[in-house]
C-alpha cells in the first residue's frame, strides 16, 4: 500500500509542478482568506482519482481531503478508518515560487495516522511513514530525487546547556511562538513551509516544532505518520496528550508540539 500511495504522491506533484514552472495558475482566495490555486485542484482530481483505483485491492475508504471537505461530522463520526488529503500543502509557498510546498496522503485508523507520505515536488524530496504492526520496526526514510532511500529517525532531546534547534513557520510566526521560544536559553529557529516542518523534526534536522497557531487536521496527518514511524511524537500543547483525528465537528488541531521521545523537561 505505500508504493502505491508513493506513486500517486508522485504523480500529483507532477501536476502540481507542470502548473508551478508555467507560471501560469489562478489564485482564489477561500472563505479563511487561505488562497486555492490550479495547481490544488489538479492534485486533489489525481489523488481521489488514484485512491479510488486502490479500493479493489485494499477495499472503499473513505477521503477527507482540504478541497473537498464539506462532509457532516454525522457521517464522519461512524469513520474508524478513511484517508486524510493535503493536496497542496503551503500553497503560499507555492505562490512565492520557494519550493516548500507539498502532497499529503494518510491513512487515519481509529484516530491515529498509520501511514503517510510527504512528496516536496519542486525539491523531488519524499518522506515515508508507517507502522507495520505489534513486533514490527516502523519505516521512516527519506528519499531524495532518484537516490537511494535512507532510514530517518529523530534527534536525542539536547540537554540543558545545549542549543536547540526549532523550527518554525515561514508564513506564520505567532506571538505565542515567540513567547515560547523565549523561554529557551539558547536556540536556533530554522524557517521552514508547510509540512516539511514536521519532517525536519522526524529526520532529525530539528529538535523541536512548537505550533502555536491555527492548522487543519490534514495539514498535520501524513507528516504526523512519518514523525510518529521516526520515533518522535505529536502532543496536544494543552494536554501534552498525542495528537488525534477526527474526535469532533470541527476539523481544527488545537496547538501542537512536535519532538522526540520521551519528552524534553519543559513538556
Amino acid at each position: 500500500m505505500l508504493n502505491a500511495l508513493e506513486a500517486i504522491a508522485r504523480k500529483a506533484g507532477a501536476a502540481i509542478m507542470e502548473i508551478y514552472e508555467s507560471g501560469d495558475f489562478t489564485v482564489d482566495m477561500k472563505s479563511d482568506d487561505s488562497p486555492l490555486t490550479t495547481a490544488d485542484r489538479a492534485a486533489h482530481a489525481v489523488i481521489v482519482d488514484g485512491l479510488k483505483a486502490m479500493e479493489a485491492e485494499f477495499g472503499a475508504t473513505p477521503i477527507l481531503s482540504e478541497e473537498d471537505a464539506d462532509i457532516s461530522w454525522d457521517v464522519r463520526s461512524d469513520w474508524t478508518r478513511y484517508w486524510l488529503v493535503d493536496p497542496l500543502d503551503g500553497t503560499k509557498e507555492f505562490i512565492k515560487r520557494n519550493g516548500e510546498f507539498t502532497v499529503n496522503i494518510a491513512l487515519i485508523e481509529q484516530g491515529v495516522p498509520t501511514m503517510g507520505v510527504v512528496y516536496a515536488p519542486a525539491i523531488e524530496t519524499l518522506y515515508v511513514g508507517a507502522q507495520q504492526g505489534e513486533g514490527q520496526a516502523a519505516i521512516a526514510e527519506k528519499q531524495i530525487g532518484e537516490g537511494q532511500r535512507q532510514a530517518i529517525a529523530v534527534s536525542d532531546v539536547p540537554s540543558s546547556t545545549d542549543s536547540w534547534r526549532i523550527v518554525g513557520s515561514r508564513s506564520h510566526q505567532t506571538e505565542e511562538f515567540k513567547a515560547f521560544v523565549a523561554d529557551f536559553a539558547a536556540c536556533d529557529i530554522v524557517a521552514m513551509g508547510s509540512s516539511l516542518k514536521l519532517c525536519l523534526v522526524a529526520e532529525g534536522a530539528a529538535d523541536l516544532y512548537p505550533r502555536l497557531g491555527p492548522t487543519c487536521e490534514w495539514d498535520t496527518g501524513a507528516a504526523h505518520a512519518v514523525v510518529e514511524a521516526a520515533g518522535g511524537q505529536v502532543l496536544n500543547a494543552e494536554t501534552r496528550q498525542a495528537l488525534r483525528y477526527n474526535q469532533h465537528d470541527s476539523v481544527l488541531n488545537p496547538y501542537f508540539i512536535v519532538c522526540a521521545k520521551p519528552a524534553a523537561p519543559w513538556a
